[in-house]
């Protein structure tokens, strides 16, 4: 089959278009004729040698992808070929077929394209794990979300005000906060411009990707009873000094988290919530990726040089059958 492949770790140009082995379909799983997929930071880290995959997963980048079921192993009720499914993958989607664990699998609504569907699984169900379920957001709860013109900042902003909370973000300029109100979030900060300590004083939940540099004026954000959440370390650095005694106090909560790592198991259970609580938005359409650029698969170079600048959203990938 084909795929995107490199033969050493380095920057965008290392990509190329070349021939991989199909995957082999285990029981419990599906083979997903891919359409789309999509580009994640994930997968800039993985190129450059930062990010290796869990072990026995695939080696070809692409956490998520949208397709057509093509084969069904024991063990799988449910599905019939030909159906149009999106999954999660711990790696694999940047290829024509990938095979998926059948827990990990949703049915693409009619109302979304191929395009759209591949662009939601690794945001959607980040933001679902992180902000839902490890810090049990409520009804009128403050969050307060960092990269707000990120693929997983425009789907917090979709997550978060179907769920009734209100929705600051941080991001780097007037215009992609003008895009990210329009969007849906109540307030934008430009953090270029200004401190976000005090615009969102009072926030209840936290999803950051920036990591130590940020977590202490976070934590003076935060409210009494408040969770952080740290998804990545784009900021750079590991360590932080933290102020114990107000954490005490303010009986705050800081939680690590990835997705990827996870057992199979735990992304069923994942992908189970996101269904019951956003299953019925996801089929009206009112849950869907703010799409910035698509190029095709041969140009996956091109579309990472785009996520590594200034983008807004997700950038697609297709792929021709």
């Amino acid at each position: 089959m084909r795929a995107i492949v490199f033969e050493r770790y380095g920057d965008e140009s290392v990509l190329h278009i070349g021939e991989a082995p199909s995957p082999l379909l285990v029981d419990g799983a599906v083979r997903i004729r891919v359409r789309a997929t999509s580009v994640n930071r994930a997968d800039l880290l993985q190129r450059e040698g930062h990010y290796p995959p869990p072990p026995g997963a695939s080696t070809i980048l692409g956490l998520e992808c949208a397709g057509e079921i093509a084969e069904i192993a024991r063990g799988v009720s449910g599905w019939r070929i030909g159906d149009r499914a999106m999954a999660l993958l711990p790696g694999g989607g940047y290829a024509e077929e990938v095979v998926a664990d059948a827990g990990s699998v949703i049915r693409i609504p009619e109302v979304l394209s191929f395009e759209e569907a591949g662009a939601i699984p690794e945001v959607f169900l980040t933001v679902f794990l992180t902000v839902f379920d490890l810090a049990r957001a409520k009804l009128g709860e403050t969050l307060l979300v960092h990269g707000g013109g990120s693929g997983v900042g425009t789907a917090a902003i979709t997550l978060g005000k179907l769920a009734g909370l209100r929705v600051i973000v941080t991001v780097g300029s007037d215009e992609k906060a003008r895009r990210c109100r329009e969007h849906g979030a109540d307030d934008a900060i430009n953090y270029k411009t200004e401190d976000f300590v005090e615009r969102a004083r009072g926030a209840n939940i936290i999803l950051d990707h920036i990591g130590a540099r940020y977590l202490a004026r976070d934590l003076h954000a935060l409210a009494v009873d408040g969770r952080v959440v740290i998804i990545g370390s784009m900021g750079g650095g590991s360590k932080v000094e933290v102020d114990i005694g107000s954490l005490l106090h303010k009986r705050q909560q800081i939680i690590g988290s990835t997705l990827r790592a996870r057992s199979k198991e735990a992304k069923a259970a994942v992908l189970s919530g996101f269904v019951a609580r956003f299953g019925d938005d996801l089929n009206a359409g009112r849950v869907r990726p703010v799409i910035h650029r698509v190029y095709p698969l041969e140009q996956a170079a091109a579309a990472h040089r785009e996520v590594a600048g200034d983008h807004f959203g997700k950038i697609v990938l297709t792929v021709s059958s």
